[in-house]
């Protein structure tokens, strides 16, 4: 299948209109976007840590916080704040129609170590401790709850303000104690005083035991005890509940909540298992695509995602362009999936590179379920859950670097994987590319949005000044392909790309038109 043909792409505009949630009018008009935030902002000519780059970002669903984790094995965490400045619930101000016209914005929060390096000595493998994927869990009592992985072993944790514990009521004035002794101000002579055996002074004026603690003329009248009490400051701690191990023998690509709140999958590149999150010991495979002979295999598992509302469904995406939709009630065992999507190849465009463009990086559901977003080396596709001939859309990424795909290759470039995201109201798509770029494209009928920006303080630098429009086929289904910019080597400013700084994360706000986006080790907050 050819991931990037611009004829073969494509889809019904009147599925993409569903997707959008918008009627028949006319299309919603092109966002202009804006520089929000950036975190860790590097300096010109700054060399980046390899364990600073970040590998994964994630909002939870009420879009009030950010979470991003690291090569390092870190977990960043970063609250909302705009919403606070009004005094009254954000949700409260929707209802009553308030216009709130401030941009999201976020602070740091806390951050903790979820992973470290490992080694497997039974089968020699160091095990990286980068984070590959996170996912928030519901909260509960204002604690907040997510699952992070890496390689290999998926962990719980759980992260809440805790009131500082301190001592109280003591005895002894802190303020008269000098070193480890203790001398009383109104007590200090330069004449030595004789010493009893037990370290205490004849003088009844002044008693000291050994060198701990000095007591007043007359002695204490009462012992008081030290007390713990609880303070007004607070702290955040980050406590891993559980750890989920020793369940995947090859590197884990995916992990997904369920709606159920209860249950989650972890998905490798042959397996995907089913745990429940009270429960760590024991999993539950459900697709296993592994062949008796492994010299039979043809497809590997790349990415898979539970379905927005029923808990019953989930799809995964193979390394051969295709999706599958399953349902967990047919069988225990999933192997037969209840829906295939793929794409016919077209006629006469196979080449060498074919299947390694073909293969899906990521697959995102759209809020409502009905829609799948995937992302191939070359294109986004979007695909409707009721109509399996085809994808509904297709946007062009990467057309412009089809005459280089064998350079691509020869460096590994072409086996990068790209995310992608749908906006909330699922009217917009977006994913990322090279020279730290990503993409924005309108999926409703007739739109012909397709904004190109950069990770940078100032994203329009290198947008197009006319989008291109999107060609249509003559076909019974109207096939909707979109392009971004597309010179053939060189960007919209004609500087040649650099493969090297890649933008493979990002992440859109559940409800409002904002992007975080991460380039190496910077998180840009983007908003429309």
């Amino acid at each position: 299948m050819n991931g990037g043909d611009g004829g073969g792409g494509g889809g019904g505009g009147g599925g993409a209109g569903e997707a959008a949630g918008a009627g028949r009018g006319p299309p919603p008009p092109s966002l202009e976007w804006k520089f929000s935030q950036v975190f860790g902002e590097r300096a010109a000519g700054e060399e980046v840590q390899e364990v600073d780059i970040i590998s994964a970002i994630e909002f939870d669903k009420s879009g009030d916080h950010l979470a991003t984790g690291d090569r390092g094995g870190r977990v960043v965490l970063f609250e909302r704040t705009d919403a606070k400045d009004h005094g009254v619930n954000r949700r409260e101000l929707e209802r009553m129609d308030y216009t709130i016209g401030r941009h999201p914005e976020f602070r740091y929060k806390t951050e903790f170590q979820s992973h470290e390096p490992e080694f497997d000595y039974l089968k020699s493998l160091e095990i990286e401790e980068k984070i590959n994927k996170i996912r928030w869990c519901q909260t509960a009592n204002s604690a907040l709850f997510l699952l992070s992985t890496n390689d290999k072993t998926i962990k719980f944790w759980k992260v809440q303000e805790k009131k500082v514990k301190k001592i109280a009521d003591m005895n002894v004035d802190p303020s008269k104690t000098i070193g480890n002794g203790c001398i009383a101000s109104s007590s200090v002579s330069n004449s030595p005083k004789p010493c009893l055996a037990n370290g205490g002074c004849p003088d009844k004026s002044f008693n000291c035991l050994s060198n701990d603690y000095c007591f007043p003329p007359g002695g204490i009248p009462s012992l008081r005890l030290p007390v713990v009490v609880t303070s007004h400051e607070t702290s955040l701690v980050a406590r891993c509940r559980r750890v989920y191990a020793h369940a995947h023998d090859y590197h884990i690509n995916s992990i997904s909540n369920n709606s159920d709140g209860e249950t989650f999958i972890s998905a490798d590149d042959l397996r995907i298992n089913l745990w429940n999150l009270e429960i760590s010991n024991q999993s539950f495979n459900i697709v296993d695509v592994k062949p008796q002979n492994m010299e039979d295999l043809t497809e590997v598992i790349t990415s898979a995602e539970f379905h927005p509302t029923h808990c019953n469904m989930l799809a995964y995406s193979s390394s051969k362009g295709s999706i599958r939709l399953i349902d967990l009630r047919q069988s225990a065992l999933c192997d037969s999936h209840a829906k295939l999507f793929e794409e016919p190849e077209a006629p006469g465009s196979r080449s060498f590179f074919t299947e390694i463009i073909a293969s899906i990086s990521d697959i995102k559901f759209a809020k409502d379920g009905r829609y799948i977003l995937s992302r191939d080396y070359m294109t986004l596709k979007l695909w409707d859950i009721n109509m399996d001939s085809g994808p509904v859309s297709t946007f062009q990424v990467h057309e412009y670097l089809r005459p280089k795909l064998c350079d691509l290759y020869e460096n590994d470039s072409i086996f990068d994987k790209f995310e992608c995201c749908l906006s909330g109201d699922g009217h917009r798509v977006a994913t990322g590319s090279y020279s730290n770029l990503f993409r924005v494209f309108g999926c409703a009928p007739a739109s012909s949005e397709a904004t190109t920006l950069e990770a940078s303080k100032n994203p329009m630098r290198r947008q197009v000044q006319t989008p291109s429009r999107p060609s249509r086929s003559l076909s019974s289904i109207t096939r909707v392909v979109r392009r971004g910019a597309e010179s053939p080597g060189v960007d919209a400013n004609g500087n040649s790309f650099d493969f090297t700084t890649k933008l493979l994360h990002l992440a859109w706000h559940p409800t409002e038109n904002s992007i975080a986006c991460a380039a190496a080790n910077s998180l840009y907050m983007y908003y429309a």
